[in-house]
């Protein structure tokens, strides 16, 4: 992994994006200056993110951060970026949960300004968890805290998600719900299917996430429960901490109505996801951090639902972030980074996981 080729994650250049901001804030900020143009290292390949402080004595906050949907020329993650829902959500978090959500500031639906409609949060200061040299592998500050230190921003993270679960009213998500027939999870289930056929059109399907989707089918909970407010991208590399509690909590693009156990299946598989990269690469990693009985565990006693066909849900969480993997490689396959092998289930970093998962071999 650590020999593999970093993919790009944008092909924008930050200073031209920073003049043209500097010309869209100007008829509300008039006089206003920007400076400290900062892309962070953990910005992703789906909607990105440049950081800035913003000089003027009017400002709502001086310290932020530009929200923008990705370039639609270059090859992108997901078919859609609504940014006026992005911002509708967190806005929506805000006012109805103490989850530590971001200040939002502006909307642009225009992609006229910048290229791409985007919102300008305020910016959360503290640490991530980062993901390229995972937080599991040795030399970065969570693997290097104490035992205790990591049990209390699991406690603290797992909270997030209970509080956030608990406390947004079900019926204020609704308009998350994808068009469609059925329970919300089968809605979400199909709107997956639905991006798997985008990601594969006129390209190799993948046998393995097809067999994962047909297991879905065969292991349908019988008793779904009661759908709320999915975060979506539910995972500690998403959220800003001050010291070892969550100071902001991030991307909200795959935000949802669905059941609790598909923000806690995310939650689970997103950490196997690097443990197991970890030991694969001789690292022993993190294995006591966030282990899947802990979390249903904590959670549980958080808000007095006990999570339930979790194997179905952590698998889902597998064959999500294969589609999402898959995408990402033929990505790279356009800008000439890696080739495509006969068998795209090569492309799918955890293919093997997902296949033991499939087969009934991996917990």
């Amino acid at each position: 992994m650590a020999a593999a080729p970093r993919p790009r994650t944008t092909t924008r250049d930050p200073e031209e994006l920073g003049r043209r901001l500097t010309a869209w804030l100007a008829p509300r900020l008039p006089g206003v200056r920007i400076a400290g143009l900062e892309v962070p290292a953990s910005n992703g390949m789906s909607s990105e993110t440049l950081l800035f402080t913003v000089d003027h004595p009017d400002a709502p906050a001086r310290g932020c951060a530009l929200r923008l949907a990705a370039d639609p020329a270059a090859y992108t993650i997901f078919p859609v970026y609504d940014m006026e829902r992005q911002h509708r959500v967190m806005r929506l978090v805000g006012e109805h949960t103490d989850v530590p959500v971001p200040r939002v500031l502006w909307l642009e639906t225009d992609p006229g300004p910048l290229g791409a409609p985007f919102f300008v949060m305020e910016r959360a200061e503290g640490r991530v968890p980062p993901d390229v040299m995972p937080y599991t592998y040795e030399g970065n500050w969570l693997h290097a805290a104490t035992d205790a230190e990591r049990a209390r921003l699991e406690a603290a993270s797992i909270g997030v998600l209970a509080r956030l679960h608990d406390q947004f009213p079900a019926k204020e998500a609704e308009f998350l719900l994808p068009d469609g027939a059925g329970s919300p999870l089968r809605r979400h289930v199909d709107a997956q299917r639905a991006y798997y056929a985008w990601v594969v059109d006129g390209l190799a399907p993948s046998p393995l996430i097809e067999s994962a989707f047909a297991w879905l089918e065969d292991h349908w909970p019988a008793d779904e429960g009661p759908a709320v407010l999915n975060w979506g991208d539910a995972r500690i590399g998403n959220i800003v901490y001050d010291g070892f509690q969550p100071a902001a909590v991030l991307d909200w693009e795959m935000a949802g109505c669905a059941p609790r156990e598909v923000d806690l299946g995310w939650t689970v598989y997103l950490h196997r996801f690097f443990q197991d990269l970890t030991v694969s690469f001789g690292q022993p990693g993190l294995p006591d951090f966030l282990r899947r009985d802990a979390v249903e565990r904590r959670y549980a006693e958080l808000t007095g639902h006990t999570p339930r066909d979790m194997e179905f849900h952590t698998l889902y969480a597998a064959l999500r972030h294969a589609i999402v993997m898959l995408r990402v490689a033929y990505r790279q396959a356009h800008f000439g980074e890696v080739e495509v092998p006969e068998n795209p289930d090569g492309l799918i970093l955890h293919h093997a996981t997902l296949a033991a998962m499939v087969r009934g071999e991996y917990w």
